[in-house]
């Protein structure tokens, strides 16, 4: 087994404390925690932003109005979680402290959503999961991507057939992190961010795309990417997120 598995391994199979009650013995969540924190929501099937729920006799909408009035960028979005207590706190442990072993949590709480599940088992090898990169300088203070490990998690747990990578789509200019920005200047710092590997464009000619973060705010980071790709020839571009952050 490789060393890089045993952190995953370990808080998955060793029993402990719940991280947000702290009951004893637990899994790294508890169940009651995951019923009162983690229901699922209806969310935009563009945006990924919640949506309200209506009276049983209304037909349901699988769109925000934003979304209907203007294309949002992304041909799909998914979360699973509210950015919000105890999810935002776990997200900056596993970003912060290099708790890396919050990857497979993570990712089993998104194939626990059964949209998910069915859209990734629909990927076929021709098809990517690109992880959002990070530029060489954060990459070098963090130690890790976020997000690949978060892709690797997903593949290691799902029937997903789709090929992974970290050096297709590139983080070419290192930017102030978009949550000291207002939303209005989150595109503009991100522009000349992103760019498809120079010798390597043919291979996202009519591919689908799916793009994995943690976290989606204002969707700046998601959406620069989006366009790169789509320049590139991507066909249809998605994205999956762990957490999604609400309205403001």
């Amino acid at each position: 087994m490789h060393f890089n598995a045993l952190p995953a391994l370990l808080m998955n199979r060793v029993p402990s404390q719940c991280a947000v009650c702290r009951s004893w013995p637990s899994a790294p969540v508890c169940h009651a925690c995951m019923a009162r924190f983690g229901q699922p929501r209806r969310r935009c099937r563009t945006c990924a932003l919640e949506l309200p729920e209506l009276p049983e006799l209304t037909e349901q909408t699988s769109q925000c109005a934003r979304c209907k009035r203007q294309p949002f960028g992304l041909d799909a979005c998914f979360a699973a979680l509210p950015y919000a207590f105890p999810w935002s706190e776990l997200v900056s442990r596993y970003k912060f402290d290099s708790q890396t072993g919050w990857a497979s949590f993570m990712a089993s709480t998104l194939l626990e959503q059964p949209a998910v599940r069915a859209f990734l088992g629909q990927l076929t090898a021709q098809d990517w999961l690109l992880p959002l990169p990070l530029s060489a300088e954060r990459l070098a203070w963090r130690g890790f991507n976020q997000a690949w490990e978060l892709t690797r998690a997903l593949l290691r747990q799902s029937a997903c057939r789709a090929s992974a990578d970290t050096s297709l789509l590139l983080r070419i200019r290192h930017t102030r992190p978009q949550s000291e920005l207002k939303r209005s200047a989150r595109l503009e710092n991100l522009k000349g961010a992103f760019a498809v590997a120079p010798l390597r464009t043919a291979e996202l000619t009519g591919r689908r795309v799916v793009l994995i973060d943690d976290v989606m705010t204002s969707g700046a980071s998601l959406l620069t990417a989006a366009g790169v790709l789509r320049q590139a020839g991507a066909s249809h571009v998605s994205a999956l997120v762990l957490t999604r952050t609400a309205p403001t």
